[in-house]
């Protein structure tokens, strides 16, 4: 049985609450796009920060290594991303945006304003900058 009278004032509930709110749309917006969520943010990520090593996209994404690398694997399939040995470190690849990645980060990224309006739509502007800068603050980004 739901209760949704009772206000909940836990944040560890009702953070879980908001990430499996977000989760759904995302992953159907994702869908839609053509990219599933990781592959998103690891070509947002390539495309931000350049090059980097599957091991560095695992931590800063926060994905688990071994879903890391079959994200990797199908964007590489896709053309989307290259990789190859890091000249370095011969154990760890190296992995980039190729100009077919960069191309369709683009055009999913069109959709993505009115994606975010949709899933925030109760919450004022005001509200919307609010939470951009509280959650950057928990992340340790931003002003």
């Amino acid at each position: 049985m739901r209760h949704t009278s009772r206000p909940v004032n836990g944040w560890a509930v009702v953070s879980g609450r908001a990430r499996r709110k977000m989760s759904a749309p995302a992953d159907a917006h994702a869908a839609e796009t053509g990219l599933g969520v990781g592959q998103h943010l690891v070509l947002q990520m390539l495309d931000a920060v350049g090059p980097c090593s599957q091991q560095t996209l695992s931590e800063e994404l926060r994905i688990d290594r071994s879903v890391m690398v079959g994200i990797c694997d199908d964007l590489q399939q896709e053309d989307l991303v290259h990789r190859e040995r890091n000249p370095r470190d011969r154990r760890s690849y190296a992995v980039t945006i190729t100009d077919s990645g960069r191309r369709r980060l683009a055009q999913a990224q069109t959709s993505v304003p009115a994606f975010l309006d949709d899933t925030f739509r109760s919450l004022t502007p005001e509200e919307r900058a609010q939470l951009s800068t509280l959650l950057g603050k928990l992340l340790g980004i931003g002003p």
